[in-house]
């Protein structure tokens, strides 16, 4: 059945056409199961016609991919979409340089797409804030971006985020992933059509904070009920219930290699200067990213107040000990690109695997 098609039938006619008993699924069809924390959702991720994996290039996130392709799900229904927590407007304040490349990689790898969004400037440029309105985002609109919002109410930051759970103070990963993420969702036309899963990779194991998250309930974004603009939109955090032993092993057992941060030894793929970053992590990131590291410090100095609060990020370097890279690696993980092979055979289980985490609690 063509795309054009899908849009134009009802949910049930698609289903009928796609084979599935609509009886087996007649409650799901009408108020998909909301499942508390905890327990195991029963989920048929082929009932959807697009899946949407909110993919930071992560373990986690890989797992959620290949866990939709051992589930059948056709590799045309599956978009794999990345925040571009730098934007593209020329900052490297956060992020690693592969990131990106790596992303891309996989996707060309499995025939999947990959769609971005960013908030303009980024981190930084929300960060540095001063007498300013927030940044507009870019989603996606056919072949390039389209531009939203940016005319919000004047504000001043001119601090880091705060290392903490809370994302009302922990603003880096609402800035820059779920409000972003959010105008993708709310504002693209083809959300209209169908139904929307959206998968995030949560594990409960990761912190307290994360147990308590639903394992799938509908989006934020949803809008089933809408008068004048319907989206039926459900999230499912489909590795919330799983160890990480798990997730290395489907990754594993589909013999990607990992994202070349767990080959520098960090046990969490998220920002490389990420704000819960130890003491190791800063000294090793001076070592491996000095323009980034120093650039760090001196927003410091020019904040007067700290990531840590009480430590600089030079103090804590300081205090660490920088992790025994491979150079390989790290020419990799500063690349643009990603030229290593996506396929590992004999697979190899990273550096990374199952150290202590730095990261929300």
């Amino acid at each position: 059945m063509t795309e054009e098609l899908k849009e134009r039938t009802t949910d049930e006619e698609w289903l009928l056409a796609e084979g599935f008993d609509l009886g087996a699924l007649a409650s799901k069809a009408e108020n998909p199961l909301v499942v508390e924390a905890g327990e195991v959702a029963q989920v048929d991720p082929r009932c959807y016609q697009k899946c949407i994996v909110a993919f930071s290039g992560g373990k986690d996130s890989m797992a959620l991919l290949l866990h939709l392709l051992e589930l059948g799900v056709p590799r045309e229904r599956i978009e794999l979409h990345h925040h571009l927590v730098d934007g593209r407007e020329g900052s490297t304040l956060m992020d690693w340089p592969v990131t990106e490349g790596y992303c891309e990689a996989i996707a060309k790898a499995f025939g999947i797409a990959l769609t971005y969004s960013w908030r303009e400037g980024g981190i930084e440029r929300e960060m540095t804030r001063d007498g300013d309105a927030t940044a507009p985002v870019f989603i996606p609109d056919g072949d390039g971006h389209r531009k939203i919002g940016g005319d919000g109410p004047p504000g001043t930051r001119l601090k880091f985020p705060q290392v903490s759970a809370d994302l009302k103070v922990r603003w880096c990963s609402g800035a820059s992933k779920i409000d972003v993420f959010a105008r993708y969702l709310n504002n693209h036309p083809k959300f209209e059509h169908g139904r929307t899963l959206v998968l995030t990779g949560e594990r409960a194991e990761e912190s307290s904070a994360r147990s308590k998250y639903r394992v799938f309930e509908p989006h934020k974004c949803d809008l089933r009920n809408g008068r004048k603009v319907k989206r039926h939109i459900d999230v499912w955090r489909a590795v919330h219930g799983w160890s990480e032993q798990e997730v290395w092993d489907i990754m594993k057992r589909w013999k990607v290699c990992a994202h070349p941060s767990y080959w520098l030894m960090w046990s969490r793929m998220s920002c490389r200067q990420c704000v819960f970053s130890g003491k190791n992590e800063w000294a090793t990131i001076r070592q491996i990213a000095p323009v980034e590291f120093n650039r760090i410090a001196s927003y410091e100095q020019q904040f007067k107040v700290t990531i840590h609060r009480k430590l600089s990020v030079v103090e804590q370097a300081d205090q660490g000990v920088p992790f025994p890279v491979d150079p390989y690696w790290v020419e990799v993980a500063n690349s643009r690109t990603f030229n290593h092979p996506v396929f590992m055979d004999p697979w190899v289980l990273p550096p990374g695997a199952f150290r202590h985490g730095c990261g929300p609690t």
